[in-house]
């Protein structure tokens, strides 16, 4: 596969990067950075400002909005907007349920549904997790019985992160116990406003409200919310985890990190000398460095097969398993290079307006918590361990 550019795409590139010049907040910028924490508001403005240019859902297809990159426009926008600092995307309506409306929704859901994903008006989260049913996703138990016109569902979801903000949430959910596990699930899409839906927040370690419980208690949601066929929602299931798996390795924001734990390592001393001196340090960057490289032609072959309209399942969980595994190593060496300044943490420091007196470099203050929050990437939207036994049996046939 040739990556060297050629004219229309450095031209593109050019073009990328004078938009985020240009209409990038500064001050978004900055905290994404500095890892300081981002609201509902920061991530709504952002994505305002992509969808006026209409590059907010840029894996869409031209007829629903999209801007018809190509796989190679759609690589330079991830590094460009990582390299810059934007903020992420937020994916479950954009990358994740939008993607499965448009290959597997009725016409109706899609024009419905997506024109109020790309204009901000419903907020979405994934049902997908469960007590029990996480890394083995199939063996999940919340219920929809067919009444009528209608499906009643019972049962809880775990993990749901961002829910407290989610207008709507697409579920996975058994409609037929009495065959094979794989067989008897269904995509439903549920309004979080109807009776029976309850939220429960899960208040983290650090003490951040990211992810939730959402219990259903005789939750009546019409059948027309169903998204394909009965009973092969897990066709769709896997289809959006390819998604979900390619977003998670962030290449372009693994990038940006790793040129801001360059400047750390420039700027911190060790005996008299900057930390990027270090042979050992050294070395660590440099390994870091050779495997992103490898990383982003992995991407780059991810995103050609998703642009012919396949799902590239065994491409994904390698891009996932590496995509983490690189990120976590990035955190802990730049919590690594601050040294004890990595041990306070003072949790309004991460806050927009913070005056009170910083504990070491500006850059320390979010560096330990995005160490510890980016322990969960190895974990969510697919164990590692659960991607390598997809691998295996996807290109070895074990």
């Amino acid at each position: 596969m040739d990556l060297a550019y050629g004219p229309d795409e450095i031209a593109f590139r050019d073009e990328v990067r004078a938009f985020l010049k240009e209409r990038l907040p500064q001050r978004l910028a900055d905290k994404v950075r500095l890892n300081h924490r981002l609201d509902k508001a920061d991530l709504e403005e952002w994505h305002a400002i992509l969808n006026a240019r209409g590059w907010l859902g840029n894996h869409w297809p031209v007829e629903w909005g999209g801007p018809g990159w190509t796989p190679v426009q759609h690589n330079i926008f991830d590094t460009e907007t990582g390299l810059a600092y934007a903020p992420r995307i937020i994916p479950f309506g954009l990358s994740m349920l939008a993607p499965v409306l448009i290959k597997f929704g009725s016409d109706e859901q899609k024009r419905h549904f997506l024109p109020r994903i790309l204009d901000g008006t419903d907020w979405w989260c994934q049902g997908y997790s469960e007590p029990g049913a996480g890394s083995d996703l199939a063996s999940l138990r919340t219920s929809a019985v067919r009444d009528g016109d209608h499906y009643v569902v019972n049962g809880q979801k775990t993990w749901t992160t961002l829910g407290q903000y989610a207008d709507w949430i697409f579920c996975l959910v058994r409609t037929d116990p009495t065959v094979k596990k794989q067989e008897g699930i269904s995509f439903l899409l549920i309004d979080m406003t109807t009776p029976g839906v309850e939220v429960r927040p899960i208040i983290l370690l650090d003490g951040e409200h990211e992810v939730n419980e959402v219990f259903f208690t005789d939750v009546r949601v019409p059948v027309g919310n169903l998204v394909g066929e009965e009973n092969k929602g897990w066709t769709y299931a896997k289809y959006l985890l390819s998604y979900e798996r390619t977003g998670i390795a962030g290449v372009g924001a693994s990038l940006a990190a790793f040129a801001w734990l360059q400047h750390i390592a420039a700027t911190e001393q060790k005996r008299g000398r900057p930390l990027a001196e270090d042979p050992y340090f050294a070395a660590r960057l440099a390994k870091i460095e050779i495997e992103l490289e490898n990383m982003r032609t992995t991407n780059a072959r991810v995103l050609m097969a998703s642009g012919g309209g396949a799902a590239p399942l065994a491409e994904s969980a390698m891009l996932k398993i590496r995509g983490t595994e690189i990120r976590q190593e990035i955190t802990n060496l730049a919590r690594r290079a601050i040294g004890p300044f990595a041990q306070p943490f003072v949790s309004e420091a991460l806050d927009e307006g913070f005056n009170g007196e910083p504990i070491g470099p500006d850059y320390a203050a979010g560096i330990a918590s995005d160490y510890f929050n980016n322990r969960k990437l190895s974990i969510f939207g697919g164990s590692n361990e659960v991607q390598r036994e997809i691998i295996t049996k996807a290109t070895l046939g074990l």
